[in-house]
């Protein structure tokens, strides 16, 4: 459909940016811009043939974004799909007659449909590898009893346990998915493993039923059933019961969790297990944007205990967390500190101190790579020593920093500029393209400006002397950098009216007269302009509102 308007856009083209609209604009603010735009651009007020040419190119751009954008229905598809939901053959999609608001709907379910069958198409692995290490000879070392073996002057590290597991989902219809899992476990030389199909089928909107079967060395065969359901739209329960097969007979084990919203935020959990370990438990968990909060209390069989635990998350980058928790119990007191922080697009680093009496000082390190987990629990000593509570977290500490500046920094600093000169490879052509329209559409304003300046200037009203955008470097620290911006003096002077010049909340470098100079890098807008014969300057961020003159912008002429 916006092809037969003409000269066909780009499929980045920002429809709103072009006319410097307000993604919410009305339909007077887009018909004044558009009139405003036609003017300018119009083919019969240019001679020249060249210039003609590309007037006529710009208007029939300018056209197409206003005749898009001025249809309630067709800017509805165009603000969820951009240009690509325009160019469905036959409006299959939606009904003409339908809102704005059902056009949004329909798009956002078909959207939603398409998601699902791609995540079912997906296997969606899962993985985790746990290597134990004994470190206990760092600290709790007899040097007299040893003083005469060779070799026994360097503290012996030992990996004593290594877990692994894995996990693939196969969905099978709609409705039913298949899990497929595996372990293998081992321990001071000795080990086993299992393996285990589910079948999981989802029965309604409100709840799901699974099989479970198993097998394995170190136990007999498993049989097990797992059974969810949403009571309310506040509460819900889960029903686990499962046969053991072993020499010993059968083991039988039931496992029940009732789980209510106690508000937004938080969740209280009952739980009543049933079988060779069994316990009641009851927890109460609560999860804000800045904050998780965990306490629970069981009694059991062999352990019972009282726990609080407390995570709190800054706002940052890097996702950072710092947490607590004090566990007690009849097996003795444990308090475990520590922090996790995101190290790259996909990967999360972590690593907790754990002080316990009678379990002695551990340090647990765990790295969450996309759906890959490896956790590495070294034990330090048996004992409550200082030393080793010190050496546990200020070790991690120090070589995490360290990691991080001369090895994580650098390779996420290389990556991203090989991205970004894959972006740029792969957008050239389209940036020369907006280059040249930039190009042409400043030849088309200079008569424009040349007016808009006579009449400011009798005014003493808004005058651009200057305006770049694109990336400045002013941090020393980046001074390496390579400055890329473009000179806009004209374009901005352009939209000029009434002696003030106002840019809405998106990227300039889809107004009249601009392009990316630098693609997927960060960009601003620094204009110097007069005002009542007054020099004024500001610089703007790519994304940020800009409305001048403003008294702020005013450069003192004493400094």
């Amino acid at each position: 459909m916006a092809a037969a308007l003409g000269e066909e856009a780009p499929d980045n083209e920002d429809y709103y940016g072009l006319l410097n609209v307000r993604r919410e604009a009305s339909q007077e603010e887009l018909k004044a811009a558009y009139r405003r735009l036609c003017m300018l651009y119009h083919p019969d007020k240019h001679r020249d043939p060249e210039l003609k040419s590309q007037a006529e190119r710009l208007f029939n751009l300018v056209h197409q974004a206003y005749e898009v954008l001025s249809d309630p229905q067709t800017r509805a598809i165009y603000d969820i799909y951009g240009r690509r939901g325009l160019e469905m053959e036959g409006w299959e999609v939606v009904e003409r007659k339908r809102t704005a608001a059902e056009i949004r709907e329909e798009f956002e379910r078909l959207q939603r449909e398409r998601e699902e069958r791609r995540l079912q198409q997906r296997t969606n692995p899962k993985g985790t590898i746990s290597v134990g290490i004994d470190a206990t000879d760092l600290f709790d070392r007899y040097d007299e009893e040893y003083e005469d073996v060779p070799g026994s002057s360097f503290p012996q590290i030992e990996i004593n346990k290594m877990h692994i597991s894995q996990s693939i989902e196969a969905p099978l219809t709609s409705t039913d998915t298949a899990i497929l899992s595996g372990n293998l476990s081992t321990q001071n030389g000795n080990g086993g493993g299992s393996i285990n199909l589910a079948l999981r089928r989802v029965t309604s909107a409100k709840g799901w039923g699974e099989l479970e079967f198993g097998a394995g060395d170190l136990h007999g065969p498993l049989f097990g059933l797992k059974i969810f359901r949403n009571l309310t739209p506040r509460c819900f329960i889960t029903t686990n019961c499962a046969l053991q097969f072993s020499s010993r007979g059968i083991r039988p084990g039931l496992t029940t969790v009732l789980a209510r919203n106690l508000d937004k935020n938080t969740m209280g959990y009952l739980q009543w297990r049933w079988g060779i370990q069994s316990a009641m438990n009851t927890s109460i968990v609560r999860d804000t944007k800045s904050s998780h909060l965990t306490l629970a209390m069981q009694l059991g069989i062999p352990h019972s205990f009282m726990m609080v635990s407390y995570q709190h998350k800054f706002q940052d980058e890097d996702q950072t967390r710092v947490k607590g928790s004090l566990k007690v119990g009849f097996f003795g007191t444990i308090v475990e500190y520590g922090a996790e922080r995101k190290i790259s697009r996909h990967s999360v680093l972590g690593a907790t101190v754990s002080v316990g009496v009678p379990q002695g000082v551990s340090l647990k390190i765990k790295l969450n790579r996309a759906s890959q987990t490896y956790f590495f629990p070294v034990h330090l000593t048996d004992q409550l020593l200082p030393s080793a509570v010190f050496y546990a977290t200020v070790g991690p500490l120090v070589i995490y920093f360290a990691m991080h500046r001369l090895v994580i920094k650098p390779y996420l600093r290389a990556q991203k500029e090989r991205e970004l000169e894959k972006q740029r490879e792969s957008t050239a052509s389209d940036i020369l393209q907006k280059k040249q329209e930039a190009e042409a559409a400043v030849r088309l304003m200079q008569e424009s400006v040349r007016r808009i300046i006579e009449a400011e200037e009798a005014r003493m009203g808004l005058i651009v002397v200057n305006a770049w955008y694109g990336k400045f470097v002013n941090d020393n620290s980046r001074k390496n950098e390579k400055v890329k911006v473009i000179d806009v003096t004209v374009p901005l002077q352009c939209l000029v009216k009434d002696s003030k010049l106002i840019l809405t909340e998106a990227s300039k470098a889809g107004l009249p007269g601009f392009y990316d100079p630098c693609v997927g890098e960060e960009k601003s807008l620094k204009v110097l302009y007069q005002f009542r014969g007054v020099l004024h300057q500001v610089m703007s961020a790519d994304n940020e509102a800009l409305r001048i003159p403003k008294q702020s912008h005013r450069i003192d002429a004493d400094g």
